[in-house]
């Protein structure tokens, strides 16, 4: 049995249960929360929604989501610390990383290997230390330990910036054997590029990698290959259908299943209690984005369409423990 650390402290695997591996709880632009708080509104009345609409998540049988949200996305441990204090039942798994298309953030631009070139040596990086250190001695002092990496790759590809986060991602993962997720974008079949690079070149093992939103593609054929070579592939944005559609999304997962794919397979809904990025009166499926949509729309729907109930446990429960897990 293996420990998973959690917000509120480890856990033996076993008890991961039910588990949604990409659901965020607040996505944030810090500076502005900072300098514009009227754009954020009442702490108090933020946390209570978010308290509110996990326990709802709980109430379905969920035991588990993985809060991939790291540096370039909001990350506050203390805040979510507060969440998960008043949402027991439910284990939250933060991570730690940054979350970048192209250059790194300004704070390392010009650290490590941002002077390389400047000064014609080969500098350690920073970011992997930091990684470490939020994976093995907790998050900004609060204790609260990270229990996965991340780093993010899209359509402009694989950017100096992209390779040098995910570079120290995989080091971080050889230091610490943390699990790996990635932002992928999948109609640039960027999927790809995470294997030459994260795991040809750098050596972690595929099955300990998720490649985020592959469910944005319906090219079974593209993802089948990336099953066969061992990654983990989130089926995560039910709920959001700016590219593509919900029954789009379901059969891409129902023909997965049928092709034999359901232990490569995760599901989520890559939700959140409040995006700042997001303006609610102009994207009208902000009020369909919520963490129900699977337990209520997407299970009946691979049902009817012939997913089998073990299939479904792969999915939610098997496949998330193996990845936190590593078993």
């Amino acid at each position: 049995m293996t420990r998973v650390n959690t917000v509120l402290g480890p856990v033996d695997d076993a008890e991961l249960g039910r588990t949604y591996v990409h659901e965020h709880i607040f996505v944030l632009t810090g500076e502005m929360q900072e300098n514009y708080p009227d754009e954020w509104g009442s702490e108090d009345e933020r946390i209570a929604d978010a308290v509110k609409r996990l326990r709802e998540l709980a109430a379905h049988g969920v035991r588990t989501i993985i809060d991939p949200t790291v540096v370039g996305l909001g990350r506050h441990i203390p805040r979510i610390q507060r969440v998960a204090e008043q949402v027991p039942e439910l284990n939250i798994v933060v991570a730690t990383g940054v979350y970048t298309y192209n250059d790194v953030p300004a704070f390392f631009r010009y650290r490590g290997h941002g002077l390389n070139a400047a000064l014609g040596t080969d500098l350690p990086d920073p970011m992997a230390d930091l990684f470490v250190r939020d994976i093995t001695e907790g998050i900004a002092g609060t204790g609260v330990k990270a229990g996965m990496l991340k780093c993010a790759i899209d359509r402009e590809g694989m950017t100096s910036g992209v390779a040098r986060v995910m570079r120290a991602v995989a080091e971080a993962h050889r230091r610490t054997g943390a699990p790996v997720t990635v932002h992928t974008h999948p109609g640039s079949r960027t999927g790809l590029d995470v294997r030459r690079l994260l795991c040809d070149e750098e050596g972690v093992d595929p099955r300990r990698v998720v490649l985020g939103h592959s469910g944005d593609t319906t090219d079974c054929d593209h993802l089948a290959e990336l099953a066969g070579a061992g990654f983990l592939l989130g089926m995560d944005r039910f709920g959001l259908h700016l590219d593509t559609t919900f029954e789009a999304r379901a059969d891409t997962v129902v023909e997965m299943c049928r092709r034999g794919h359901a232990g490569s397979m995760v599901l989520s809904h890559d939700a959140a209690c409040y995006i700042d990025w997001i303006d609610p009166e102009v994207m009208p499926f902000l009020p369909q984005w919520n963490y129900l949509h699977i337990e209520q729309d997407v299970l009946p729907y691979l049902r009817e369409k012939g997913v089998t109930e073990e299939q479904v446990t792969a999915m939610l429960i098997d496949n998330p423990r193996r990845l936190l897990g590593g078993s």
